[in-house]
């Protein structure tokens, strides 16, 4: 329907066709006792007409509330094992225990309790859904607990072997040779603050409880990090698929820093120009290089056998 002026309706009033004047648009401000209180888009009782400006902020979707903040010395823990390993960690502090009730009763079939002093408070699955990525499996047990503190570069233990990782940026692969590291005793993992994955959340459920055996020891520069080792009596061992040398054919001997570096890319030439030795696992297969975290099982395997053959 158009707007006409006021006081007359179209084919009201009879006028030839030379005197008539085309009609003005009605404004809604205009010859209205309070008219110019109310803007054209308000609502005036009346049924909207299309064309009018409609309200659609109820059918707009609710925004997601926020995660809440947590502090930045926080490790997240999810996952039986490693919401086990950690409670069971006496250099943990603890914020927050979640678990479910079949969660509480596979964390304490062992006998232990919770530590003193934290309470588990018992929720339903969505609680902890709320708190974690989508497609995180916490199997009913979440943990917040205080970040564990990383070792200083001179105290790397000089009995055991030491990894160092140059650029392993998947959390899931540092998880998995955290796991293999922990199986065969190794001291420490030098990692760098930057091209690292965050050492929470993902990384831990991957460790599968590992993370609370062996530290890690950060460093700003890798290439630094290995002269200072090398200089104070280390042998550098790196992992190349090309290398000229069979890693089962060294005579490794501690202290001893196996590197392994990013997945695709291998060891930086850097890297590898510090190296005492590089070494390749032979295999005998049409694949000649393996995952990261698979290599690094393997390597750790031949190094630690020949050390105590040795």
């Amino acid at each position: 329907m158009a707007w006409i002026s006021s006081g007359q309706h179209a084919g009201s009033t009879r006028e030839s066709a030379g005197n008539m004047k085309p009609p003005r648009p009605y404004s809604p401000l205009e010859n209205r006792p309070g008219a110019e209180a109310r803007k054209p888009w308000e609502k005036t009782g009346k049924p909207e007409k299309s064309g009018h400006l409609k309200d659609k902020s109820r059918f707009a979707p609710k925004p997601k509330a926020a995660k809440p903040a947590l502090p930045e010395d926080t490790d997240v823990l999810y996952g039986i094992h490693s919401v086990h390993e950690a409670l069971a960690n006496p250099k943990r502090k603890f914020r927050r225990l979640l678990v479910t009730e079949n969660a509480l009763a596979r964390l304490t079939e062992d006998g232990a309790p919770p530590p003193a002093g934290l309470a588990a408070d018992i929720v339903k699955p969505e609680v902890i859904n709320k708190l974690l990525p989508a497609d995180a499996v916490h199997q009913g047990a979440y943990l917040e607990a205080e970040r564990l503190p990383m070792l200083r570069l001179e105290k790397l233990p000089q009995d055991k072997i030491i990894v160092a990782l140059d650029q392993v940026t998947d959390p899931h692969n540092v998880g998995a040779i955290l796991r293999s590291c922990a199986a065969f005793g190794v001291g420490a993992i030098v990692t760098t603050f930057r091209h690292s994955p965050e050492i929470t959340g993902v990384l831990a459920k991957a460790a599968s409880g590992a993370l609370e055996h062996v530290p890690f020891a950060g460093v700003t520069n890798l290439g630094r990090a290995l002269t200072e080792l090398k200089d104070g009596g280390y042998q550098i061992i790196g992992l190349d698929s090309e290398a000229p040398e069979e890693i089962h054919s060294l005579a490794p001997k501690l202290p001893l820093v196996l590197v392994l570096g990013a997945e695709g890319r291998g060891l930086r030439q850097s890297t590898r120009a510090l190296c005492d030795h590089l070494a390749r696992l032979e295999l005998p297969g049409a694949i000649k290089s393996l995952n990261v975290s698979n290599a690094a099982a393997i390597s750790l395997y031949a190094v630690h056998r020949a050390i105590g053959a040795a």
